[in-house]
């Protein structure tokens, strides 16, 4: 397994940009898809985005299509979600995790870093 620590969370309005990164250690962080979750209040995790270990396959949710882009860079071991046209209903806890099966599920992934609060003021 990866150990993944998120960074780059904070406060924005609506409409404002805003990239997280999940930093990984571990010689294996190359040959693991990347997923990016998060968790609202009161609410299930949910999926977001994932990439393959090449980066060559991506998935989003609907909700996120069109403004949000997950990226990695293997050589850094870091991989990265850059939000534009940030929603209140975007508010929530995101977490990286990692996994050997390119997934939209949660229970694909085995490792996960500890979350990171990203909050969107109206």
């Amino acid at each position: 397994q990866v150990q993944l620590v998120e960074s780059g969370g904070g406060l924005v309005q609506a409409g404002d940009s805003l990239r997280v990164s999940c930093a990984a250690s571990g010689r294996t962080f190359s040959s693991y898809a990347m997923g990016w979750f998060r968790q609202a209040p009161g609410k299930e995790r949910e999926f977001v985005a994932a990439i393959s270990w090449s980066g060559g396959s991506t998935s989003y949710a609907d909700s996120v299509k069109g403004r949000f882009t997950i990226s990695r860079d293997n050589a850094k071991n870091t991989v990265y979600l850059q939000m534009n046209s940030l929603r209140p209903e975007d508010t929530a806890v995101y977490y990286c995790a990692g996994g050997l099966r390119f997934s939209t599920r949660v229970t694909a992934y085995g490792s996960w870093g500890q979350g990171i609060q990203v909050t969107v003021s109206s």
